[in-house]
């Protein structure tokens, strides 16, 4: 637990750090807007379980870290029995309508695109030629985008786009955790020694000395283990540990071209699971698609064909 007010004042906290911070609060305002959006939503007939997933996970982000872990943990006890037992509902916050999407089209047309390209090009920027986080250029991508969208049309006042936050996390719904919560499970993994274990079982498969083998199974074994945490980046620190070190790096491979690699590799995984919903799960419920698992259906045969020719590059560059 820290003081908020000698966190931010401290020298030895980055500027990254405290923005970053800022941003969190900024989400987690946003979250407690929507819970009470969707108390007051009389049309919302699970306004209450609702209430109570979007309060505790604004409240985490908002307090999370200036209270002790165990109020935190208990939290997000609270905020996912919501989810559980199915009682989070979108809201009812109307949608445009045909013809406003029609006249803001007809106003604005093609320059619609340069508020969201602000996102990604904040982001690259503060990357590139700052020690800042990325994550603080997107969320100034964000702000940017707001102001030009103001611009664009003396309509689009500040409410509009609260009730627009409120409609997309409505949206999103519980979904929006499972990548935060994916994320951490693979510190989880590692702290728990899963790295340690595979490497135990994997010894009595791999030859010993046999790089092309244990670059093979290192590979299959970061998109497995992908398709079942949702995250590459939480799947390569158990997988590298248990795999990439004993079996691959520590044969002479080049540590640099394995783990960019290992990654890629990873991500070919990405393309085939649910539990990466914020790719895969995300555009169903946005796109109110039928099929709940459309997307993935059509990025399977993709992901497997990348995945071969990732393991032959890995193969021929180490």
């Amino acid at each position: 637990m820290r003081d908020p007010i000698e966190y931010f004042m401290s020298a030895e906290v980055t500027l990254s750090d405290k923005l970053l911070e800022v941003l969190y609060l900024v989400i987690g305002l946003l979250c407690i807007y929507t819970a009470f959006a969707n108390l007051k939503d009389k049309k919302n007939d699970k306004n209450i379980g609702t209430f109570i997933f979007w309060l505790m996970l604004g409240l985490m982000f908002v307090l999370g870290p200036w209270i002790p872990s165990l109020y935190t943990g208990i939290l997000m006890v609270i905020m996912v029995l919501g989810p559980i037992f199915k009682q989070v509902k979108r809201g009812s916050e109307p949608e445009p309508t045909v013809e406003e999407t029609q006249r803001n089209y007809r106003k604005v047309g093609m320059k619609v695109f340069v508020p969201a390209l602000c996102i990604g090009v904040f982001a690259l920027g503060f990357a590139l030629f700052t020690s800042i986080s990325p994550l603080v250029g997107m969320g100034v991508g964000v702000f940017v985008a707001v102001l030009i969208l103001m611009v664009y049309s003396r309509e689009n006042k500040p409410r509009i786009f609260l009730h627009d936050c409120r409609r997309m996390l409505d949206i999103v719904g519980p979904l929006s955790m499972l990548p935060t919560l994916l994320a951490a499970l693979g510190s989880v993994f590692t702290s728990a020694g899963v790295g340690d274990v595979i490497a135990q079982l994997v010894s009595n498969i791999i030859p010993s000395g046999n790089i092309v083998v244990g670059i093979i199974v290192y590979a299959v074994g970061m998109a497995i283990f992908t398709m079942i945490m949702g995250n590459a980046f939480a799947a390569i620190t158990v997988m590298t540990v248990g795999i990439g070190a004993p079996f691959v790096l520590s044969l002479g491979a080049d540590p640099v071209v394995v783990g960019s690699l290992a990654l890629t590799c990873g991500y070919c995984g990405t393309l085939c699971t649910p539990m990466a919903a914020n790719f895969n799960m995300v555009p169903v419920a946005v796109l109110e698609m039928k099929d709940s698992n459309g997307v993935i259906k059509k990025q399977v045969l993709i992901g497997v064909i990348m995945l071969v020719l990732q393991i032959i590059y890995m193969i021929v560059m180490c």
